[in-house]
């Protein structure tokens, strides 16, 4: 668990399926990623898949719900494979404009920190202005280079 002021991340469960299919239920979430809001059967397959983990000694699979007060928001995750942590952050809509991916990220980003952990980073599309703003605030550097249609932001500096 990670608890920042106002937010608790709790470790994925597979019973969160039925309340995050309502958070992710709006369409406009994936503009910029792609896909389509997900059914609480594809949600609770997905969650199994991901607290199984990827099988591999050398990649860890780490996820989150975001709580604030008594309502699931959103998640935050993060992928680590050879001391590098790629992280996600997602807020549902009605959630959106508080602060809450900030303040998420920046405790997942925090947390991470206390781990084995040498590089942090996360991949963001070009129109994504709130994406940019969280990854900017919790630390991370913009490189100029696109790799499939989404900037790296990395806690190294980039060549530019």
């Amino acid at each position: 668990m990670i608890t920042t002021d106002r937010l608790t991340m709790l470790p994925l469960k597979v019973e969160y399926a039925g309340a995050m299919a309502k958070v992710l239920a709006d369409p406009s979430l994936y503009t910029f990623t792609g896909g389509e809001p997900p059914t609480v059967g594809g949600l609770e397959a997905r969650y199994a898949r991901q607290i199984e983990g990827p099988g591999r000694e050398d990649e860890q699979w780490l996820n989150w719900v975001i709580q604030h007060d008594d309502d699931l928001i959103g998640y935050v995750q993060a992928t680590i494979t050879s001391g590098t942590a790629e992280i996600a952050w997602v807020i549902g809509t009605a959630w959106q404009g508080r602060g809450y991916a900030k303040e998420a990220a920046q405790g997942l980003v925090t947390w991470l920190r206390t781990q084995d952990v040498d590089r942090i980073i996360a991949h963001v599309h070009p129109e994504h202005t709130a994406s940019a703003a969280v990854a900017a605030a919790v630390g991370l550097s913009r490189a100029e280079v696109l790799e499939d249609g989404e900037y790296l932001w990395s806690t190294e500096r980039q060549a530019r």
